[in-house]
């Protein structure tokens, strides 16, 4: 792999990263261009290294990346005092998914990245206003007890 092919994935990795990030950073949530950029860049890097060992080896260091990134994003998740609201799950979602697009981004697959983020970046703008939108027509009825679902 030549020095244009590896600063073609890394910055399209890191590209990735900062367009979630910046969305994240527009919401005021603690995950923002930095971190996701970096995490964007770290997946990119590591799929790149392993991919030079062979296909089994990549495989098995994408497996430890989806996995392992789920730590980096439980930090951002918490619950408010009363324990039944739950805040943080789409920034924890956006370093995930950074990290899996970072890969994409090792292996080369610029359609699939180029969709992917697309498609990303349609939800995270649509989906607040969608689910508002929902709810004023669909009110749901409130509760002493905490919600099942957020646990």
């Amino acid at each position: 792999m030549d020095l244009l092919e590896i600063a073609l994935r890394l910055g399209t990795a890191a590209l990735v990263g900062i367009v979630l990030g910046l969305n994240r950073d527009l919401h005021g949530k603690p995950t923002g261009v930095r971190t996701l950029g970096l995490v964007g860049i770290g997946a990119a890097l590591i799929v790149m290294a392993a991919g030079r060992e062979g296909s089994a080896e990549a495989s098995r260091v994408m497996q430890g990346i989806v996995t392992g990134i789920g730590f980096l994003g439980a930090g951002v998740i918490i619950r408010n005092e009363q324990g039944r609201r739950v805040h943080g799950l789409t920034t924890a979602a956006c370093v995930w998914l950074t990290a899996c697009a970072g890969a994409a981004c090792g292996v080369g697959d610029w359609r699939l990245v180029l969709v992917g983020l697309g498609f990303a970046v349609v939800i995270l703008t649509m989906g607040g206003p969608f689910e508002r939108a929902v709810r004023r027509r669909f009110p749901v009825p409130k509760s002493d007890e905490p919600d099942e679902s957020s646990s």
